[in-house]
């Protein structure tokens, strides 16, 4: 199929809307129900052959281990347990509100006990309002949900091959259901002193340096799909680097830069996927050339450390 096809946000907005609150609630029960890990990452979502997942988890709980997994060739939400048991509902004609319900009645007859911690949205216009009082958002035209689905595909495996040129730390290629963006980060070492305001969760995902890269759907603070990347702490001069293509630039945002190369903008280079991969790596040697990286030595060429396999000429 066509590597980006297009995605206005205007018309799949309502969809997306309440596919993010459902992420957001199947989100928070990940949250509760797995191993914390360092930078939070055991909250994402990852890439599936059919849609989403919230990999295994449960067991250290008392929980039998399950996974909950959105389907989104069929159109269902999936709970399966170890013992092969599994049990789904149709997302389609669903309210947040009656999704929650079923949600929640599918664990219960799987012998699972699900906390829901905070049980409204984080961070969208309507984070006063619980979950269960939701019947607002119910809107899901499943032609919009496959492509939500395939983009984030091909989105994840152009970012698996930008990561593999890095043998630093770094984060797995995932699905943040808070931001509902996807993103790989990349780490110096270094450990960044944070202002006691911060609050606990940007403390976590920033106690060391970082440069990071990802794509988003659009919002309404910027309404269209993107590609992004960013450097935390954001070294002195990081604006005055060159980005490729020549149309990705640098988008002040409260005080800080955003490397950015609009979807419609990549998707009309004669190579998309190239164009992205050299946008990530023109905002990675900006970012780590600024704050004195050892790119050389944190470099894998074709996903390769040992000198003596990486090809020559």
């Amino acid at each position: 199929m066509e590597l980006f096809p297009p995605l206005p946000l205007a018309e799949w907005r309502d969809t997306k809307e309440t596919l993010h609150r459902f992420e957001q609630l199947i989100g928070k029960i990940r949250l509760t129900s797995s191993t914390r890990r360092n930078h939070w990452w055991n909250v994402p979502f990852h890439l599936t052959g059919r849609g989403i997942t919230t990999r295994p988890m449960g067991q250290s709980d008392g929980n039998p281990v399950f996974t909950i997994d959105f389907d989104f060739v069929d159109h269902q939400l999936v709970v399966s347990t170890l013992d092969g048991t599994a049990v789904s509902f149709p997302l389609l004609g669903q309210s947040v509100s009656s999704f929650r319900h079923s949600t929640l009645e599918t664990l219960s007859d799987l012998g699972i006990e699900a906390d829901i911690p905070h049980p409204e949205p984080f961070d969208l216009p309507d984070s006063s309002r619980p979950f269960s009082q939701d019947t607002e958002h119910a809107a899901y035209d499943p032609e919009y949900a496959t492509r939500y689905w395939q983009v984030l595909s091909q989105v994840a495996l152009v970012l698996e091959e930008f990561a593999a040129d890095f043998s630093g730390k770094c984060s797995a290629v995932h699905h943040f259901w808070h931001t509902f963006d996807i993103a790989h980060t990349r780490f110096s070492g270094r450990q960044v002193e944070q202002s006691p305001q911060t609050d606990p969760v940007t403390r976590e995902a920033y106690s060391r340096e970082v440069t990071s890269f990802g794509f988003w759907f659009g919002d309404d603070t910027f309404p269209e799909p993107a590609f992004y990347a960013y450097a935390a702490p954001e070294p002195v001069g990081l604006s005055a680097e060159p980005l490729s293509p020549t149309a990705a630039r640098w988008n002040e945002q409260n005080g800080s830069h955003l490397a950015l190369l609009r979807y419609e903008d990549a998707r009309a280079e004669p190579d998309p996927r190239a164009a992205v991969l050299g946008f990530y790596d023109s905002a990675y040697r900006a970012a780590a050339r600024r704050a004195g990286w050892d790119m050389e030595r944190l470099a894998s060429p074709e996903g390769i450390t040992d000198q003596q396999l990486v090809p020559h000429g």
